[in-house]
């Protein structure tokens, strides 16, 4: 959403400024500008400052990349059935907008200062970091409540507490400006680096606290979430490295090098550029991978690999593998020998009552005469039924 009126104030401005200004002479403009681009745009092509042109370059394949991860994440979403997955889409979503106002507003340092530039950077710099840096740190709550409940709060729910924290650095940059600005009569350039960082505060205790909920997902029961704990925290701490870098250079560094102010404007397009590509490489992109990627596909069980679980073979019934053919010849079989060896038992007690006089001789069950084929014995012939028992050279029982 911030993108959008930073691309349209830069549409603007550079409309007027090339309908109101008279052509310059073209042995005038620095090399590489002689193709309509005139003051203050002149850092744009001017390629005896390489660093415009670098910054440029780079910011623009940055949003570019932005732009196609959002598109593959929109044509993909009903691609992602579970809900773990789909509750970081809306984050991931803002984050790429974030980025893609990091990347926009680099232009803005670009362009020789002006009243208005100077304002739209010093309300849109705090905000864009923020909207980045709660995302983090909503990803990190949700990695959290994954890592131990094993469920998480909904893609609108994450994306509205983002916005909420977000709204809160842009409260603190809008007072900014009115007591500078209006209250004060300061002119929108001219401030303080000091003033500036301060301003950022928040941003800073919005980033801490984010590397704080990625340590504690990072220290889950459930496993399969740690992946993504990593990504974050890697993250934040390098996030919080460039921070800690940009800040003490703005400070310190150019005074110390004897280029304030001449440093300043690109040591801050520096910056914006470097953290939106950290946090497109580092959480992005992967965290888009992983949910996009297909859940795993469940394997079957092998009954002849004795290094599975044994837990598990005795859980697992051998029907399961069993056609229904054979299973059903099984059962035919039982079903049929079940009259016949009733017949045969009363047949047996009847004779053993006619010859009581005669001396008892054991005699087997009927069933135990009739060869049945078990289910291991047809698992282990591939599924055919053998159509007599094996032969047996001890003595028979009569």
């Amino acid at each position: 959403m911030a993108f959008l009126p930073v691309l349209f104030l830069l549409l603007l401005t550079v409309a007027h400024r090339a309908a109101g200004q008279d052509p310059e002479d073209p042995e005038a403009l620095p090399r590489g500008c002689g193709w309509g681009l005139v003051r203050p745009y002149t850092l744009l092509c001017d390629l005896d400052s390489i660093w415009g042109v670098a910054v440029e370059s780079v910011a623009a394949g940055g949003a570019l990349t932005a732009v196609l991860l959002a598109l593959v994440l929109l044509c993909r979403l009903h691609h992602i059935g579970e809900a773990e997955k789909r509750s970081a889409v809306g984050p991931i979503l803002l984050l790429l907008l974030g980025i893609l106002g990091l990347f926009g507003l680099s232009f803005a340092y670009l362009i020789e200062q002006d009243e208005s530039l100077c304002l739209l950077r010093r309300a849109l710099w705090g905000l864009l970091f923020a909207v980045c840096f709660s995302c983090l740190l909503v990803q990190g709550v949700r990695l959290h409540r994954l890592g131990r409940e094993r469920r998480s709060p909904g893609s609108c729910a994450l994306t509205g507490l983002a916005l909420g924290l977000s709204a809160v650095q842009g409260i603190i940059a809008a007072e900014w400006l009115l007591l500078t600005v209006l209250k004060e009569g300061q002119a929108a350039c001219l401030y303080l680096p000091v003033d500036f960082s301060l301003a950022c505060s928040y941003v800073l205790a919005l980033l801490l606290a984010a590397l704080t909920a990625a340590s504690l997902a990072l220290c889950g029961k459930t496993r399969q979430w740690r992946c993504n704990a990593i990504w974050l925290l890697v993250t934040c701490l390098l996030s919080l490295l460039l921070s800690v870098t940009w800040v003490g250079f703005y400070l310190y560094g150019n005074a110390w090098l004897g280029r304030y102010p001449d440093w300043n404007d690109p040591a801050l397009a520096i910056a914006l550029v470097a953290q939106g590509w950290l946090l497109l490489i580092f959480h992005a992109i992967p965290e888009s991978h992983i949910c996009l990627r297909p859940p795993p596909q469940p394997t079957a069980p092998d009954y002849f690999d004795t290094s599975q679980n044994s837990t598990r073979m005795r859980e697992t019934s051998f029907d399961e593998d069993i056609p229904l053919s054979h299973r059903q010849f099984v059962e035919n079989q039982g079903y049929g020998y079940s009259d016949e060896n009733a017949a045969g038992l009363r047949s047996g007690s009847s004779a053993a009552q006619h010859n009581s006089n005669t001396a008892a001789r054991p005699s087997a069950p009927f069933r135990s005469n009739v060869y049945q084929p078990t289910e291991m014995t047809m698992i282990l012939n591939g599924g055919a039924v053998p159509s007599a028992p094996p032969t047996y050279t001890g003595r028979q029982l009569w």
